[in-house]
């Protein structure tokens, strides 16, 4: 499935909706982060917390009261199938592992996608108030504050840098990323750490995104299509296939960069093997 340009324009008032539905889990999270709560290790060893269940079922609500025949997927409470066709993906703290050591750099996210492909794309930042929201046909926006409205947001705009060279680049999971892709990119481009990720690409402070190692979930890749898209930039994997049909790894650029980017990684590993190591938490 990928962002189809041709396809009608989303829904408005779905658009709104989802602003405050979002905004309404940012301030569950934020009052979890700097509260109390227990963590556990799921089955495929990453972390979850109260907070986490608490945000997914608050969202969860939310849309059987408002589009009960919609689908959802979210990564704790999985699938719920619908009848509409339409389906939201969740994922309720994206950075779990942030939350849970005291770094305000999670996220809250959501993602819509109806007939016609990815049609809305929410990522939320509620600790610094920023949230990216984006609507297929409606452009992508930054809305800041605690109480963000589309009216007063401002559209954000990927950069318009075309020289790869020294590119600011901000990379994702670097600890599972092998040496060779590492040492290729490292080569050409101005790696970062990443701090906001989407967020910070689509508002220029960075001119792209490399996520490697560890493959992502659809969770946490489904919002990018419209947000990057609708930002004027582009998004895929490593191999240049669709973002949501590939293999979980991620390149976000403002578009200038990207067909060079994809030439630098062609034929590169993306993973480093981690059991071999001591790996912890990265």
């Amino acid at each position: 499935m990928d962002y189809v340009f041709d396809a009608p324009p989303a829904d408005r008032e779905l658009l709104d909706f989802a602003v405050r539905l979002i905004s309404r889990a940012g301030q569950m999270s934020v009052k979890g982060f700097f509260g109390d709560w227990h963590s556990r290790r799921k089955e495929d060893g990453s972390e979850v917390t109260e907070v986490d269940e608490a945000v997914e079922e608050l969202i969860r609500a939310e849309l059987g009261r408002r589009v009960p025949e919609d689908g959802v997927f979210g990564e704790e409470g999985g699938a719920t199938s619908g009848t509409s066709g339409r389906r939201w993906i969740i994922d309720p703290i994206n950075g779990t592992t942030s939350f849970t050591r005291r770094w305000p750099l999670f996220s809250n996210d959501l993602a819509y996608e109806d007939e016609h492909g990815p049609a809305i794309g929410v990522i939320n930042m509620p600790v610094s108030q920023q949230m990216i929201v984006a609507g297929r046909g409606l452009g992508c926006w930054v809305l800041t504050g605690p109480d963000p409205d589309l009216r007063s947001g401002h559209r954000a705009r990927v950069t318009e840098r075309t020289r790869v060279r020294g590119a600011r680049t901000q990379a994702l999971n670097p600890a599972g990323w092998p040496e060779e892709l590492l040492t290729a990119l490292h080569r050409q481009i101005f790696l970062m750490a990443s701090m906001g990720c989407i967020v910070d690409l689509v508002t220029g402070r960075a001119d792209a995104l490399v996520i490697a190692g560890p493959p992502m979930g659809y969770e946490d890749v489904a919002p990018m299509p419209v947000i990057v898209t609708e930002a004027g930039g582009r998004v895929t994997d490593l191999g240049g296939t669709s973002v949501l049909e590939g293999d979980m790894t991620v390149l976000a650029t403002n578009g200038h960069l990207h067909d060079a980017l994809l030439h630098l990684v062609k034929g590169l590993p993306r993973s480093r093997d981690l059991h071999a190591l001591d790996k912890g938490d990265y």
